[in-house]
């Protein structure tokens, strides 16, 4: 595979942004190489049922799309290195790319490596993770009509969850393991003033209920000043307690906010080392969808061809 010399453009992440960057560049004819992870494929992997991907009438499950979309990008001749990469060097062109068993050179780089949601840590969390486990209230509440659902977390996003929630579920519970809420003043008036959001405060979850029955009956809740527990009849847990990006190879070279996020010029997606362009979650703290993904990735490879193409008219 490192026979081929210097690539044109190597992407690094195997999610809807990647594979979109990769089918672009395959089929300008720049024969892209896609590092796409061990895990690949993403958020979608634990995501059971996708309904709001346009192409998709009847829906379709995650990992089912991503496979789609990997397919459709080795149609027109994209290569996968299903590893992870280990260490960058961005000092200068061509770029450096290693992971366990090799080490590849790039003329550009697209960074595709995603977020991923911050887990509560239970293992009944894992076991059900799309048998009603959800981390993303946008993706999944249109499942949960007329049921009762629980939000767990106290920023701006949980407190924004429990309100979108409440526009199918009958009933939404937040849970939060402090005394306050993290989130704006103003989220937590329009939360108290919601009749369908029952607030509890200074309670953890213990269990999601129930592994071995295969789909989300209930939580064990936990009262942080007390100990005593008390189950709550759920058909819908949410998880909202932030998102990381995965962006800890790049922080020496790229700028990113506070947060970890890569930071890309105004409408593109060139970061502050040229040549080098950051596409979907990695650089989209706000929105986290797969089409807006897919649609950064696109973006992001043209914009190498039209880097590429440019440099060599030059030459």
């Amino acid at each position: 595979m490192s026979g081929k010399g210097v690539r044109n453009v190597i992407v690094i992440g195997g999610g809807p942004a990647g594979y979109t960057a990769a089918l672009y560049a395959a089929r300008a004819m720049l024969e892209p190489l896609v590092i796409e992870g061990v895990s690949w494929g993403g958020q979608l992997m634990i995501t059971s049922e996708v309904e709001n991907f346009p192409g998709y009438p009847e829906g379709v499950l995650g990992p089912q799309m991503m496979s789609d979309l990997r397919t459709q990008a080795e149609r027109f001749g994209t290569e996968f290195v299903t590893d992870d990469v280990v260490s960058v060097d961005l000092s200068k062109r061509p770029f450096r790319v290693s992971t366990d068993e090799q080490e590849l050179l790039a003329k550009t780089l697209i960074v595709a490596t995603g977020a991923n949601a911050r887990q509560i840590g239970l293992a009944s969390e894992l076991a059900l993770q799309g048998k009603g486990v959800s981390y993303c209230a946008v993706c999944d509440a249109a499942f949960f009509r007329g049921q009762e659902v629980a939000v767990i977390g106290g920023g701006d996003s949980a407190l924004e969850d429990a309100l979108f929630l409440t526009r199918f579920a009958d009933k939404v519970t937040l849970v939060h393991r402090r005394d306050e809420f993290r989130a704006a003043p103003i989220m937590v008036a329009r939360v108290e003033a919601n009749e369908k959001i029952e607030i509890l405060t200074s309670m953890v979850p213990e269990e999601v209920l129930d592994p071995d029955g295969g789909r989300v009956t209930g939580v064990r809740l936990r009262n942080t000043k007390t100990g005593d527990t008390s189950e709550l009849e759920i058909s819908g847990f949410f998880v909202a307690i932030g998102h990381e990006p995965n962006t800890a190879l790049f922080l020496d070279w790229l700028d990113h906010d506070e947060a970890g996020y890569l930071i890309t010029r105004p409408r593109s997606t060139a970061t502050n080392v040229p040549g080098v362009f950051a596409a979907g979650d990695v650089q989209d703290s706000v929105y986290r969808q797969a089409i807006t993904a897919a649609a950064s990735g696109c973006m992001a490879s043209l914009e190498a061809e039209r880097m590429l193409a440019a440099e060599e008219h030059e030459h």
